[in-house]
């Protein structure tokens, strides 16, 4: 019901954008988010958007060179990387929280993506 897609291999300091497309049901009464995971680390948190796309927030470690965004009425979601560095390189999942809010874990998401590598080059 969540597909994620857009990743690919940049090389540092380039820039993707990668959506996550819903099909069969509507999330635009909840928070989007997306997660990461890089190989033998834990899924972590990247950024998130509540529903209306108002409120959004960010990893301390993407601030500044990632950006989120959504489109309701498209049952879309977006994150925008920019300035890519190697150490962004994971696998980026989507998911849509239980409800309208912003939520950092990822026990708070009950709808997740089959995520989208990004690899980044130095």
């Amino acid at each position: 019901q969540l597909q994620a897609f857009g990743g690919g291999l940049v090389q540092a300091w380039g820039f993707l954008r990668l959506s996550c497309a819903a099909s069969g049901r509507t999330f635009s009464s909840r928070g989007m988010g997306w997660f990461r995971q890089a190989p033998g680390k834990e899924r972590e948190f990247v950024a998130v958007s509540n529903w209306s796309g108002g409120t959004t927030y960010y990893a301390d470690s993407v601030k500044g060179r990632f950006t989120i965004s959504r489109d309701n009425a498209r049952n879309t979601v977006y994150l925008q990387l920019n300035s890519l560095k190697p150490e962004d390189t994971a696998v980026y999942y989507c998911a849509a929280s239980k409800d309208s809010g912003s939520y950092y874990s990822p026990s708070q998401y009950d709808y997740w993506g089959q995520g989208t590598q990004v690899t980044v080059s130095s």
